[in-house]
């Protein structure tokens, strides 16, 4: 999947999570997906190349790193929470869709529980309603 596809991929994704907004925060350049207030996807060209980043544990963001040549530390983020996903041979649809629900359930989990739009001990794309 070429870059500009794993962007609109995670972002057509990112849009059917509930509780979930789009804003531009850094500038037009930046593509800012929260869930409450908080941030769990970024997209940005900034570096010249299409470029999402996600929150993920750090023990998977290792693994996911050790897997795919196109998943990277964090661009302007913290390393050992946030992985960068580039366009690349390795990475599907189903993969950034598991990669984007996985971010957001790690920042639903840290918002108090009256503000969290699903349970992310059980939520999961199989809860969502088909396309």
């Amino acid at each position: 999947m070429n870059g500009k596809e794993l962007q609109q991929t995670a972002a057509e994704f990112a849009e059917g999570l509930p509780g979930t907004a789009l804003e531009h925060p850094f500038g037009p350049e930046w593509d800012v997906h929260k869930v409450r207030g908080k941030v769990f996807m970024l997209m940005t060209d900034v570096t010249g190349e299409p470029l999402v980043i996600l929150k993920s544990a750090p023990d998977e963001a290792v693994a996911l790193r050790a897997q795919h040549a196109e998943i990277t530390p964090g661009y302007h983020m913290n390393k050992r929470h946030w992985i960068t996903l580039h366009g690349g041979d390795s990475l599907d649809r189903a993969l950034v869709e598991e990669l984007v629900t996985d971010s957001y359930r790690l920042v639903v989990a840290g918002l108090p529980k009256a503000r969290q739009p699903v349970d992310p001990a059980t939520y999961d794309r199989g809860d969502r309603a088909p396309r």
